[in-house]
């Protein structure tokens, strides 16, 4: 038996395992000290990324860290909650997968995947041309992955080629969970969220005439334009971050998907039917798919063990990003991250001589909630305490994931609700 508890001395996690009448402790403690910075490779909305080496093993990582009081301020707290809880109890091979995560004084920090390829959006800007035998197997790759999030109830909401990440060897990867939401049974989500020019229709009509809702179907829209821009080089409708929603759904009504001569018959009808209107008429799951006459000859098996070699393979002879981001990271940036070690330092000290002026009651309450309701994670430690039992199955773990997962649920609903009520929850 595997259940969570919290160690009050350190502040972290620890996960108790009863094998035969012994207990068992594995600390899920990993801290900044731990990884070595090498540089910085990206930006999002919630933070910044950069390539770090883990001292110990000397294993390559992306670690993604978010500035505390930033996301208080921006409200953004509870979606990192949400993406932290999503990805710890998931695994597969074409998604970006969660190690570790860990805070300190300043940051949130998610340690995952390293993937060098860069995104589909940089090969996009650098007037890559994907084939479309390449964008059949992104296709089939992409269609295993969101198979696998539908069997454990979740919605990415964001599918596009900014967050689609290869590996160094072609092999897509899907990154970035912090708008993705989990549904159960016949539940649909409500809220508009995404990127609007992926969003499918039923998105925008729930949120202007409080429709139905929508499920899964979303997603495998967003797949339908994300595979049509990897193919043409723009999207099928002429929709942007400031269109007007009533003018989508104008568009989504009158206009018609022009798809180009030049593509076989087969790529075609996949897409027509991957960007089907009615959610109830796409095609929405792996099934769907796989019944697919164009994808007849897919061998399903070699796919999801990466025995299909991709068409386009990213240069290895460099990083597949914008170098500006380690620029900004070294000149611009108030807190950079290769100097986090001494300004700790430094603030301790000058805490100690009590000359730093308090932060506002409000932030402080803010920031002392999130640093107890952090979720610290190790996959890592949790599969070496499963090769060590020798008693442990990849069921038990997951087991392990999804109690613990339910446990930070609960109690990340009132995240930040005692004490808290301005600005900082959503």
């Amino acid at each position: 038996m595997a259940v969570w508890e919290k160690d009050w001395a350190s502040g972290s996690q620890v996960l108790i395992v009863a094998m035969g009448g012994r207990t068992s402790k594995w600390s899920l403690s990993v801290n900044f000290d731990h990884f070595q910075i090498l540089r910085a490779i990206g930006k999002g909305s919630f933070g910044k990324v950069c390539i770090v080496q883990k001292r110990d093993t000397k294993k390559m990582y992306a670690m993604k860290y978010m500035n505390k009081q930033k996301c208080i301020e921006r409200d953004e707290v509870r979606n990192v909650f949400r993406e932290l809880q999503i990805m710890q109890g998931l695994e597969h091979p074409f998604l970006v997968n969660l190690w570790y995560s860990f805070q300190d004084e300043e940051d949130m920090f998610m340690v995952v995947d390293l993937l060098l390829g860069g995104d589909l959006r940089y090969h996009l800007q650098q007037n890559v041309h994907f084939n479309e035998g390449t964008v059949k197997l992104y296709i089939c790759e992409l269609a295993l992955s969101l198979d696998y999030l539908q069997r454990y109830h979740i919605i990415h909401r964001d599918i596009k080629p900014d967050n689609i990440l290869l590996d160094e060897h072609g092999h897509v990867h899907i990154t970035d969970f912090n708008v993705a939401t989990i549904v159960k049974g016949s539940e649909k989500a409500s809220s508009m969220a995404g990127t609007k020019p992926y969003m499918a229709p039923e998105v925008f009509q729930a949120f202007m005439d409080g429709g139905p809702g929508y499920s899964y179907p979303v997603d495998w829209w967003s797949l339908g334009i994300t595979a049509y821009e990897l193919l043409r080089g723009w999207r099928p409708y002429e929709i942007h971050s400031a269109t007007p929603i009533d003018e989508i759904l104008n568009m989504f009504k009158m206009e018609r998907v022009h798809y180009s001569s030049t593509w076989c018959k087969g790529m075609i009808a996949l897409l027509k039917k991957l960007l089907t209107k009615d959610p109830e008429c796409r095609l929405s799951s792996l099934a769907d798919i796989q019944n697919s006459p164009y994808l007849a000859d897919v061998n399903w098996d070699a796919v999801l063990e990466k025995a299909v070699t991709p068409g386009f393979v990213p240069n290895k002879g460099r990083l597949n990003c914008d170098p500006t981001f380690e620029l900004e990271e070294m000149i611009l940036e108030s807190k950079p991250l290769h100097k986090k070690k001494k300004r700790l330092a430094k603030n301790k000290s000058k805490d100690g001589a009590k000359e730093t002026c308090p932060l506002n009651v409000h932030l402080q309450q803010c920031l002392e909630t999130v640093r107890k309701e952090f979720i610290i994670f190790n996959r890592e430690k949790l599969r070496r305490q499963q090769d060590q039992s020798g008693q442990a199955s990849s069921i038990d773990s997951r087991a392990a994931l999804q109690s613990h997962e339910k446990l930070q649920d609960g109690r990340n609903n009132n995240l930040l609700g005692h004490g808290c009520t301005r600005g900082c929850s959503s």
